[in-house]
């Protein structure tokens, strides 16, 4: 088959390079540089497993900027294009996706669409009737910042929004691609499986807070948040995992999806929802409390991003806690080597480690390496299990 997939971030070159071991894939961005090292066979993104598959791998895989190339005698186009939370209208904006489906229709209006991007409940229906279409469906994607690629390979579950032919057709290519044996694949309707994209997202928001209130209550109460939850995960119905303490939910997916859950809760009863947006605030709120405390002069922030693996801080929880320290007046220098400028949003950036150690009264560190050892007298942090 040929498959085009419209979007080169996370979601769609992990699936292109999934899915070019065994057919021809032809994926289509805006920006030229993607483009190239893409043909060039580097990575544009941070992910272990598809530096590996492009340098070592058979890949049927080619990067254009030409949507004609692209969609042309294409089988499945592969929508992944971004979708960011628009706070004024408490939507995901979702233009990006109408633009390659206006495009689509334009080069080869028969091909079956795809949509990964994550959208609102009801969003392929309304498309449908926008566009006066049927050629479309929606199948959501469960992948983490940095190990894309790795979670196509080994899925949790596959979900198809959509009863038909063509969706297990798609589902089989997935399950193709995949190393892992014995995938669960489910089949269901297009709502229902936005929904199960949003409600998944918004659960896994609700674990880390969970967590990160039982880590706050313990701060001030002076109790081992550690022994509570290792004590606490020895229930298998608690479990021992997705439970280090943070600054707060991140990254590109979770803040944005709990907001786009919340607003499709507009007339329904709830006060789990809607508290799983507002615990985030609080404990960033309660993070840069905790570092005010110490009063200092001068913060460093090692690493905007917040994952091992990952070089993406969209929406990352630490950006919180600058700007309210800020606001307080104090001094921000950021630690940040996936960064080249001399300055983030007016912040000062120090890459030298040594030099920024010796500037700063606070380190600020939501994960701890081993490279802050020498350090640990300035170092505040919650990380209490070095993962996750």
């Amino acid at each position: 088959m040929k498959i085009a997939v419209a979007g080169t971030g996370y979601v769609g070159l992990s699936i292109a390079t999934l899915l070019s071991q065994n057919h021809e894939v032809v994926a289509l961005d805006i920006v030229k540089e993607k483009v190239d090292l893409l043909n060039d066979r580097i990575s544009p993104i941070v992910d272990a497993e598809i530096t590996d598959f492009l340098i070592n791998k058979d890949l049927n895989l080619r990067a254009t900027l030409d949507k004609v190339e692209a969609y042309i005698n294409a089988d499945f186009v592969v929508i992944a294009a971004p979708t960011d939370y628009n706070e004024v209208t408490n939507n995901f904006d979702t233009r990006a996706v109408e633009a390659v489906i206006s495009d689509v229709l334009e080069v080869n209006p028969n091909t079956t669409m795809v949509i990964k991007s994550t959208i609102p409940v009801y969003y392929t229906q309304s498309v449908k009737e926008k566009f006066g279409i049927d050629n479309i469906f929606f199948s959501p994607e469960f992948l983490r910042e940095g190990l894309a690629l790795y979670d196509n390979l080994y899925p949790s579950r596959i979900v198809v929004g959509e009863k038909s032919k063509r969706a297990e057709t798609f589902a089989n290519l997935l399950v193709e691609g995949a190393i892992k044996k014995d995938i669960e694949v489910l089949y269901t309707d297009s709502n229902e499986a936005e929904a199960i994209k949003l409600f998944s997202n918004a659960y896994l928001g609700l674990r880390v807070s969970y967590f990160n209130e039982i880590d706050t209550y313990c701060e001030i109460n002076n109790l081992d948040t550690k022994q509570i939850i290792e004590g606490m995960g020895l229930d298998p119905r608690v479990g021992s995992h997705y439970n280090n303490p943070s600054f707060g939910y991140g990254g590109y997916c979770l803040p944005k999806d709990t907001k786009q859950l919340l607003a499709n809760y507009s007339g329904v009863p709830n006060n789990i929802i809607k508290a799983i947006v507002d615990a985030n605030d609080t404990r960033k709120e309660h993070i840069a409390n905790m570092i005010l405390k110490r009063n200092p002069k001068t913060v460093g922030i090692y690493r905007l991003t917040m994952k091992t693996g990952s070089d993406n801080f969209r929406a990352s929880a630490i950006q919180g806690v600058i700007k309210r320290l800020s606001d307080k007046g104090v001094k921000i220098i950021i630690n940040e080597p996936v960064l080249n400028e001399t300055d983030f949003e007016s912040f000062g950036i120090e890459n030298n480690l040594d030099a920024f150690i010796n500037i700063c009264d606070v380190i600020v560190a939501n994960r701890v390496t081993e490279e802050l050892q020498d350090c640990k007298d300035k170092i505040y942090t919650r990380d209490i299990f070095s993962r996750d």
